[in-house]
């Protein structure tokens, strides 16, 4: 099937008989919908055209975004940092080079990059291999200083620390694949040839900076398949338990490591010594001299491109990213509460008011964050305006779409003919809240934008269904 592009109409909405119907209609899908008993729903609909509020339901009560947070952050630091802002990382010296031995230590520099694959420390690796250096005499430092040391945001639950999107915040760190889940490993565990053989398991990218501990077993072929992958708190110990039945599918999940600063620098090791480079000494963490050259450089994709994954697939640590980066950029200090300090000054631009608000991270997961439905909706139809709005709209997930980098969270969703490729809006997903906020292009050749903030569910799922059920009264509009 061909995806129709989407391309937003700023026609104006007039019609007030439609408007009376699709209040009506709204209206009797939120006081009737049995899983919002009990629950509380922000909806809020303008015309894209002129910002005129046409529908609201509690759009002025503060609930608990979940990943619509996301949609404030990817704004300010757009507006603040710029479309073409990259993130480097460094590699620098502190002695001369004698017969090829590097007398001193190297110095690995991240600067924020939450993108960089193994790939990337290979490349860097070919370039000091090239400028004749086979042997650091001294140790291999990693400066992580970019930032500030908390790894963590103020209410990310203790329950997620071992996961990839509740994976520790540093300035160096590393993906395992181009979703550029940062600071986490790929693991994949398949079934081993026999009954009671232990399964095989990879890791991705290959490193012993994990110890997997496989206390799983394979079962018959119409055993039950329960996979448990769990890193112990603290360590960087993996433990893989239960069964996998015989010609069963890989299971995958992604771990969020303990120390991603030391985990990139071991990736760097690694690949150092796979271009013949070694190392006398340790790999150690601190900071860059004064004194150092630089001897390599590697900058990130755009912002405008990094935003693609950041929003396409909701990617927890891009989000607070670029909180410390606009905190380190325009504060001088890479911390959440710098950073916070200039993303609620930024929305500000966007008619948005950070007073009717409580902002605690910058991807949602928080479950303080609280911002009205109302609040969303005006900041996307502001950013219509920016020059940068084209790269926006392009990162936010298009229904229906296939392709993970297209479609993104919303490729399994609105998938009808009538619906698909005419809605581009981000997702969110907490315990008991869900959310949608977005653009979609209506029947009758208007664009309308939307905010759907549910709280207090019982089951998200159901959410997910009920903003499926008001995207599809708006497109018939």
């Amino acid at each position: 099937m061909v995806m129709a592009v989407f391309v937003p109409n700023n026609q104006p909405v007039s019609a007030n008989d439609n408007n009376t119907s699709l209040r009506n209609q709204l209206d009797q899908l939120l006081t009737a919908e049995p899983a919002l008993q009990g629950a509380l729903a922000g909806v809020s609909i303008r015309s894209a055209s002129d910002g005129k509020l046409l529908y609201q339901h509690q759009g002025d009560i503060r609930l608990r975004p979940a990943s619509n947070m996301k949609l404030l952050t990817a704004a300010a630091a757009i507006n603040v940092l710029g479309e073409n802002y990259t993130f480097p990382t460094e590699v620098y010296a502190d002695g001369p080079v004698k017969n090829k031995t590097l007398q001193g230590s190297l110095y690995l520099r991240g600067k924020g990059d939450p993108t960089l694959l193994k790939s990337d420390f290979d490349n860097l690796a070919a370039e000091i291999q090239k400028s004749g250096i086979t042997k650091i005499k001294g140790n291999l430092i990693g400066d992580d200083s970019w930032y500030d040391d908390v790894r963590y945001s103020l209410d990310l639950p203790w329950s997620d620390e071992m996961t990839y999107y509740g994976a520790q915040i540093s300035a160096l760190t590393a993906s395992p694949t181009t979703d550029f889940d940062s600071g986490s490993v790929r693991v994949e565990v398949r079934p081993g040839i026999h009954r009671w053989d232990k399964p095989e398991v990879m890791v991705t990218p290959k490193t012993k900076y994990v110890k997997i501990v496989n206390q799983a077993i394979t079962v018959q072929a119409d055993g039950k398949k329960k996979i448990i992958v769990e890193r112990e708190h603290a360590k960087n110990t993996v433990l893989i338990k239960g069964t996998i039945p015989l010609k069963s599918k890989v299971e995958k999940e992604w771990v969020g490591v303990w120390d991603p600063s030391k985990y990139a620098v071991t990736l760097f090791q690694q690949s150092l010594t796979n271009h013949g480079i070694s190392l006398a000494e340790k790999i150690r963490m601190g900071r860059v001299p004064d004194t150092a050259r630089i001897l390599s450089i590697h900058h990130s994709m755009p912002l405008s491109q990094m935003l693609v994954p950041f929003l396409k697939l909701s990617n927890n640590v891009h989000a607070e990213v670029l909180i410390k980066e606009m905190g380190r950029v325009v504060k001088g200090e890479g911390s959440w509460e710098k950073g916070l300090e200039v993303m609620k000054s930024g929305v500000v631009k966007f008619g948005v008011s950070p007073n009717t608000m409580v902002i605690r991270d910058g991807s949602g997961i928080s479950h303080v964050d609280l911002i009205p439905a109302n609040q969303l909706s005006q900041l996307l139809f502001a950013v219509q305006k920016e020059k940068w709005f084209s790269s926006y709209l392009n990162a936010l997930p298009l229904a229906g779409a296939q392709d993970k980098m297209v479609g993104g969270s919303l490729r399994n969703r609105l998938k009808s003919p009538e619906i698909q490729g005419k809605v581009r809006a981000k997702t969110g997903s907490l315990s008991t809240v869900s959310s949608l906020s977005g653009y979609v292009n209506t029947k009758s050749g208007q664009t309308l934008i939307f905010s759907i903030l549910l709280n207090n569910l019982l089951d998200e799922s159901k959410g997910k269904k009920i903003e499926d059920k008001i995207v599809t009264i708006l497109t018939n509009q």
